[in-house]
């Protein structure tokens, strides 16, 4: 009995065999069973040496691979009808890809594609071609570090209603980067730009609750910096960098209600376009080119600050001998709109080339920004040259304003249409959409300020490696930096929601031991000395001399 049980099984497993020999496909097939993949080659014969590749669907924390790997074949032989026909069907080897060892393929990657040899294609030279899926470790290493530049300028700012320099930065700019614990960032900040308070745009400012304060009616709204003359930076950089950040909002989205929402030409606001039909919305135009002339900070616009500090740095670096230059703009939020305005005005007024004709790059990295401007907008941008990358959480409300009907993604028979409305937007550049659902570190909520959180977003582009891969941190960034400012962090993690704190809320004891407000505003935070002369020599419509 134990002879003819053994039998039955043997034969079984020869009529098995037999049945796949005669299965032919002509695609790969997928037989899903349970947790596992049984992946199946395109025809099974007797001489096929059959695979598994086998994907259990663990945890984020470990991903196990079964690779295919052939495995001799074992012949049975019994009748000349049935020689040859059974196989094993056994791996060799099984293969573990754990976080470490994606982290080492990105630091190889990276070694072996350094910056300072790609960074043109980093600056979008050829519009990010093959560089975000797969994600290449270059683009994603530098996409957080400009991220980095506009997170920023929510540290750096005093966001306190009881602090008399409500709505200044809290460091001197010579110290901005060291101030905020950014370490051999290798930039130095030439510029703080500034903007008037007094434009429809309440949600955005901050402003002291106390009446001998710092300024009524202006903002710290960024910075211009520069890259230095450090050995190591300029070698890591591949160029010196001109950069410029913007500040946006944090988690208050009441500005977007604030919005006028309706387009008008660029060229009212003193823009140097040809084409009236190239058109912006109207409140990031006032808040881009508006001044307060009895303002010490807001007397010249933020255009005008802008313009005239690169001017200055194109003038003092763009023809140096044996060295390249780029201009980089980044920007969160309402900053992202800045972002694309100031790297279009800065091309259209020509600022980006230097006197002896070189073109300099101008590249926007913004992070979860809105539509800026209509079709004709969009395609002046190209015309230029400008190229925009837009780094957004897909949950993200802003990045699909304005123009929540009208916009690039309708039917283009409808837009042809619906091209001179005001209120007919369409975004820019390209777009590189991330799912905040996909991070084994936040919690899967949809709430819009969360959504637009920018710290979430800098942890988003640290664990993506492209569509439908694995969420791994590349770099290993703290996840704790997620709730800086925002409660996104699955509670198990143990972090504190809006943990970051500024010490004793900016007092400080002095010599007698009193606590006071110290003084901050310093007279090189102010307007460059020089900024009339230069506003002279760009020649531009809305200089007020």
């Amino acid at each position: 009995m134990q002879h003819e049980h053994y039998f039955i099984l043997y034969k079984s497993a020869i009529n098995f065999v037999t049945t796949l020999k005669l299965i032919k496909l002509s695609t790969m097939a997928t037989i899903p069973s349970h947790n596992f993949h049984l992946r199946l080659p395109h025809m099974i014969n007797q001489r096929t040496q059959y695979s598994l590749s086998l994907k259990p669907h663990f945890s984020h924390s470990t991903l196990i691979t079964f690779p295919t790997r052939a495995s001799p074949a074992r012949a049975m032989s019994t009748t000349d009808e049935e020689a040859s026909i059974s196989t094993r069907l056994e791996p060799e080897s099984y293969g573990l890809t754990t976080a470490e060892d994606i982290r080492r393929r990105d630091r190889e990657a990276k070694e072996s594609k350094r910056l300072r040899d790609t960074w043109r294609k980093i600056q979008g030279e050829d519009d990010w071609a093959g560089l975000m899926d797969p994600m290449d470790p270059v683009l994603r290493s530098e996409l957080i570090r400009y991220g980095e530049m506009a997170q920023a300028c929510y540290d750096a700012f005093d966001f306190d209603p009881f602090s008399r320099y409500c709505g200044s930065c809290r460091f001197t700019r010579r110290h901005l980067f060291d101030s905020l614990g950014i370490i051999d960032s290798g930039y130095e900040v030439a510029r703080y730009l500034y903007a008037t308070s007094n434009i429809n745009l309440p949600n955005f400012f901050s402003k002291s609750r106390w009446s001998k304060v710092w300024s009524k009616n202006a903002n710290w709204i960024g910075y211009v910096a520069v890259s230095d003359d450090d050995e190591a930076t300029r070698c890591r950089l591949g160029r010196r960098d001109i950069a410029i950040a913007w500040r946006g909002t944090v988690t208050r989205l009441e500005w977007i209600a604030d919005l006028k929402d309706f387009l008008k030409p660029v060229s009212g606001n003193g823009f140097r376009c040809p084409d009236p039909a190239v058109k912006a919305e109207s409140g990031f135009l006032d808040l881009y080119t508006d001044k307060d002339t009895c303002c010490n900070f807001s007397k010249f616009s933020a255009r005008e600050q802008v313009l005239t500090e690169v001017k200055r740095l194109v003038e003092r670096y763009g023809d140096e001998e044996g060295e390249e230059l780029s201009i980089t703009v980044t920007g969160h939020s309402l900053g992202g709109a800045l972002a694309v305005l100031s790297a279009y005005d800065v091309a259209e007024m020509g600022l980006n080339r230097t006197r002896k004709g070189k073109v300099i790059p101008v590249t926007a990295f913004t992070y979860g920004g809105p539509r800026v401007g209509n079709i004709r907008f969009k395609e002046r941008i190209e015309e230029l040259g400008v190229k925009v990358l837009r780094v957004v959480n897909e949950h993200d409300v802003v990045a699909k304003s304005p123009g929540l009907f009208l916009n690039e993604r309708a039917p283009q028979a409808l837009m042809k249409l619906a091209g001179g409305l005001p209120w007919c937007y369409s975004h820019v550049g390209e777009m590189l959409p991330l799912d905040h659902q996909k991070s084994p570190f936040l919690k899967p909520t949809v709430d819009l300020s969360t959504a637009h959180n920018l710290e979430a977003l800098l942890h988003l582009l640290d664990g993506y490696h492209g569509k439908g891969q694995r969420f791994v941190l590349s770099s290993g960034r703290d996840p704790a930096l997620v709730n800086k400012a925002s409660d996104f962090l699955k509670d198990h993690f143990m972090v504190p929601p809006y943990w970051r704190q500024d010490a004793n809320k900016g007092m400080v004891r002095n010599t007698d031991g009193r606590w006071i407000q110290p003084d901050r505003i310093r007279a090189d935070d102010h307007h460059a000395p020089d900024i009339l002369q230069l506003l002279t020599q760009l020649h531009h419509p809305s200089q007020l001399l």
